[in-house]
């Protein structure tokens, strides 16, 4: 228990608790605005590795790293104007489109970094994010090193998930969004456009979960490398049902899931020599299960999700 407790009081452990979650705090808000406004975007993963990698490559092409940020967005709204194509207008299925999608942001990505970079073995480096210490804020004992001295990217995504909250619950835009993950045919009555708006929240969406992946390369790490991702937009899909599809709810999963993964590193190191390492592994992963549990039951989602729309239609 004093190993736990050491543990839980280190502000370097909630430092990287927040770091871990930043990526999946863009996943889960982008998923949750494609999911709001009733479609659902499993190409998520394929997403973050296209986030990461053009991110990566503008940065080492030389755009910046704001540049890569942008360039890194517009990859994933590429890939989300695919993806609402094939759904929102053709009414396809959502889940073939998005594992489509996945696959081939996945390859696509893959085979852009191997042919730009034929000979290369080891990764190429670049300059990423630096933490950024935050006036005054970085000073309070305790949540100062915890919360104020991150990267930039970090306290971009604390900050969309405000906008968002502030955009669905408190604008007409946001209230249109909503109403039409419920009920489209209301939307409809209104003189909205049902299509328009699941394919701008699907382009939305999709570039906040880009922007997840380009924190890993721009970030988290300075270099693009296979198998970075690792499943991570597949936990932000899990994350959007145990939020209930809202963004308050959306950080705190995703700073759970943060605080699992650094519990999970740190208990390793002090008692790894006892339990196989496998075991710490599977923690963070068996606790999100465990926590996706007592809450799905309750969880009140978009009653037009995953239901094609057409003009005209009724219910």
């Amino acid at each position: 228990m004093d190993v736990v407790f050491d543990i839980l009081s280190s502000a370097n452990f909630w430092a990287a608790a927040i770091r871990i979650a930043t990526p999946l705090i863009f996943g889960v808000l982008g998923a949750l605005i494609c999911e709001r406004a009733g479609v659902l975007n499993l190409g998520i993963e394929g997403i973050f590795v296209a986030g990461a990698m053009a991110g990566w490559m503008a940065v080492f092409l030389g755009a910046g790293l704001w540049g890569g940020v942008l360039i890194a967005a517009v990859a994933g709204g590429l890939f989300g104007l695919l993806h609402a194509f094939l759904t929102v207008i053709l009414g396809l299925s959502q889940h073939v489109s998005g594992i489509g999608i996945t696959l081939l942001a996945t390859s696509a990505s893959y085979f852009t970094y191997r042919t730009a970079l034929p000979n290369v073995t080891t990764p190429p480096r670049i300059v990423p994010f630096q933490p950024v210490s935050i006036p005054g804020l970085s000073d309070i004992p305790f949540v100062g090193p915890a919360l104020f001295q991150q990267t930039p990217m970090t306290f971009l995504a604390l900050l969309l998930v405000g906008a968002l909250a502030l955009v669905l619950y408190r604008t007409p835009l946001g209230l249109a969004i909503r109403a039409v993950g419920d009920n489209p045919a209301s939307v409809e009555a209104q003189g909205l456009s049902v299509t328009g708006l699941r394919v701008g929240a699907v382009v939305l969406g999709s570039a906040l979960m880009a922007l997840g992946g380009a924190f890993l390369t721009m970030s988290a790490f300075d270099a693009f490398f296979f198998g970075m991702v690792n499943g991570r937009g597949w936990i932000c899909i899990a994350l959007v049902v145990f939020a209930s599809w809202q963004p308050g709810k959306a950080l705190l999963g995703a700073l759970l899931f943060g605080a699992f993964d650094a519990f999970q590193i740190r208990l390793q190191a002090q008692i790894g020599q006892v339990v196989p390492g496998q075991v710490f592994l599977m923690m963070p992963y068996l606790l999100s299960i465990v926590a996706l549990i007592l809450v799905a039951r309750r969880a009140d989602y978009p009653r037009a999700l995953l239901q094609p729309w057409t003009k005209g239609q009724r219910h």
